[in-house]
């Protein structure tokens, strides 16, 4: 178990209080002052020393000095220093809250430029992360406050966390041990199948929702199926023989109209007609066979021919192209040449000249006549090396580009000489496509017409004949069928009328049938509706055994402070809510005596599970006659009318 005492903590105008110094050696004290003799403001130091913040959580807050007119006193340091004893270590924290004043260029004083804080652990400086990590070392800020201000735990940290806080501390009920409480829940355990509680609530909700939607839509599509059924009544059975009347006289009307368009004479004629018909065209295809033929074959020929000719055309164009590309290449390479005989001419004229160096750098004493020779010497062998490699190198340039025109020049041989090959073929297949074409023309005026052929002429004039004989007897049973087919139109518009009244008539069975699935539907819907609603009984039941377990297990561990964990809501389910009580009365109403000394009953609580006990300081404690007795170092602050200045009693 950590023990953190405060053994003495001094003030220097910090929050109105100009020097205070404060020394408990560890023991519990009661510090008494009228109002705003700075009370309050001892654990707002004590606080803020540690975490930036005052006894309200308040990260922004003043700590300036005031004057009489509540304007803040400037050039001050603001310091707290506290004297702790850790278990068995001594450590001294400070904290100096001071302006910053900076001299601007140019300016004749200087200006504020805001604040700045100071650090120091036993009397070293620290920087700010050393210091904040120096005291997370001690203990964690927000368990700091939790067990060093009765009030901090019901009225500054929201319900949820208490809540969580609770059973962090005293540890959550299992769902196996809310099982082994209550045999009625065993059931539940069983519907469950590894699901968790709250996963099937919303199942079972949602199921629930969508059997209340169909159980309020079957009574509507009930009463829409008894709006389907036919009114009045009719014979079925004489209303189908009459349909099947209907039927056989309208099969006798088309076998009519099938007789009369199939007659004997239309057929013979019609037959007739095929045989002439297949005459023409054999006398046709006779006629025209053995011309037709010859002409086809020169065609083909002809295509043939002039494909290979464009062939021929893309070879000239080919060679033309190459020829193009070398003739240019040639033009460069003589443009080229040009340059390299300029410029071999212009190093070649370049003559040595030589300005000698007489006198030493060094010393400007003249030199011996025998170094100015060697440097001449030296410099003549330079520049003849130098020539004489620049008009190698444009030599070899020369040569090589020179290299390239004799090949391009050879290209040019060959490209012309593919030519003349290439036109001399191009002239025989022009010369031949020009005697296919004379051949085709011929033949083309020497055909005749199949219309000239006596034979044609015959079976032409002998197909109108059975057309038109053929034609009359169309039109002599025309007016006979249109009769019949009339008739027939008739007979199926009543026929319609028959099937739909018998259809009507029919489809009441399969209402009925319609209905009595509804109903089936609605009576297993309205099983399953009552066999989830005991499921939710049994999640309820679950929920509120839980609590009680769960209630009865975290208020084993407080001597006077009870929590009340769940609130009943009108629909008889549960909500989570975490408000502490004394005697069955809410932390809200009790007096503040009470409220202190429930608050000192969770810190005992909250130290004994984390393992550390810390300064606690009582505001207002003129309020309780009897504090509640606990093993930690106890701050007391006490409203005394008569004390215009703190006074400290052990």
């Amino acid at each position: 178990m950590k023990n953190v005492k405060l053994k003495a903590m001094n003030l220097e105008n910090f929050k109105g209080v100009k020097n205070f110094a404060l020394v408990t050696n560890g023991e519990s004290v009661r510090i008494f002052g009228d109002n705003a003799t700075g009370k309050t403001t001892l654990f707002d130091a004590f606080l803020w020393l540690l975490f930036d913040k005052d006894s309200q959580n308040k990260k922004d807050f003043d700590i300036k000095a005031l004057d009489s007119t509540g304007e803040e006193i400037h050039n001050l340091n603001h310091t707290v220093e506290a004297n702790f004893l850790i278990d068995s270590a001594e450590v001294t924290m400070k904290k100096v809250y001071t302006e910053d004043w900076v001299q601007k260029r140019g300016a004749s004083g200087k200006e504020f430029s805001g604040h700045k804080t100071k650090y120091y652990i036993d009397e070293v400086p620290k920087k700010k992360k050393e210091y904040v990590d120096f005291v997370a070392g001690i203990v964690e800020e927000e368990l700091f406050k939790l067990i060093t201000s009765p009030t901090y735990f019901n009225e500054q940290i929201k319900w949820q966390d208490r809540r969580k806080l609770l059973i962090e501390i005293c540890g959550d009920i299992s769902d196996d041990e809310v099982f082994a409480s209550d045999n009625q829940l065993k059931g539940l355990e069983l519907i469950l199948k590894g699901r968790s509680l709250e996963d099937h609530r919303k199942v079972v909700a949602e199921r629930r929702k969508i059997i209340n939607k169909d159980l309020e839509m079957i009574p509507v599509r009930i009463d829409e199926v008894n709006k389907s059924f036919p009114k009045g009544s009719i014979d079925v059975d004489a209303v189908r023989n009459e349909l099947a009347e209907i039927e056989t006289e309208i099969d006798a009307n088309k076998t009519l109209i099938n007789n009369i368009q199939n007659g004997q004479a239309l057929q013979s004629k019609e037959l007739e007609l095929k045989k002439v018909e297949n005459d023409l065209e054999t006398v046709k295809r006779s006629f025209e066979t053995d011309s037709k033929e010859k002409l086809y074959q020169l065609q083909t020929k002809l295509q043939e021919e002039q494909g290979n000719l464009k062939i021929l055309d893309m070879k000239v164009a080919e060679q033309n192209r190459t020829t193009e590309f070398a003739n240019r290449n040639i033009q460069r390479i003589e443009e080229d040449l040009v340059k390299l005989r300029d410029e071999w001419k212009q190093i070649n004229s370049q003559q040595f000249e030589h300005v000698a160096e007489c006198v030493c750098p060094t010393c400007e004493q003249d030199l011996p006549a025998d170094q100015v020779e060697a440097a001449r010497q030296k410099a003549l062998e330079s520049f003849n090396t130098t020539k004489s490699t620049s008009l190698s190198e444009i030599d070899s340039k020369g040569k090589a580009i020179a290299e390239r025109k004799k090949q391009y020049l050879a290209d040019i041989d060959t490209s012309t000489a593919e030519l003349e090959k290439i036109n001399g073929i191009r002239s025989d297949k022009t010369k031949q496509i020009e005697k296919l074409m004379v051949e085709i023309q011929s033949l083309k005026s020497s055909l005749k017409d199949v219309s000239e052929s006596p034979e044609y002429n015959k079976f032409m004039n002998l197909r109108q004949a059975l057309e038109q004989e053929i034609a009359l007897i169309k039109n002599q049973s025309e007016q006979a069928t249109q009769d019949i087919k009339d008739a027939n139109t008739q007979l199926e518009t009543k026929k319609r009328e028959i099937n739909a009244k018998i259809a009507e008539y029919a489809n009441i069975e399969n209402l009925k049938a319609r209905i009595q699935e509804y109903e089936d539907q609605e009576e297993t819907l309205t099983k399953e509706y009552q066999k989830l609603e005991h499921q939710v009984f049994l999640t309820e039941e679950f929920i509120r055994r839980k609590v009680e377990l769960l209630t009865e297990k975290i208020n084993s561990k407080f001597k006077l402070a009870r929590f009340k964990l769940f609130d009943n809501q009108i629909n008889g389910g549960l909500q989570e809510v975490c408000e502490t009580t004394y005697n069955g009365v809410p932390y809200s109403s009790l007096n503040n005596a009470m409220r202190i000394n429930v608050g000192l009953d969770i810190i005992e609580t909250l130290s004994n599970h984390f393992g550390i006990v810390a300064p606690i300081f009582v505001d207002n404690a003129e309020a309780v006659t009897k504090l509640n007795a606990i093993d930690a170092q106890i701050i007391s602050l006490v409203v005394s009318e008569q004390d215009k200045t703190l006074r400290v009693e052990e």
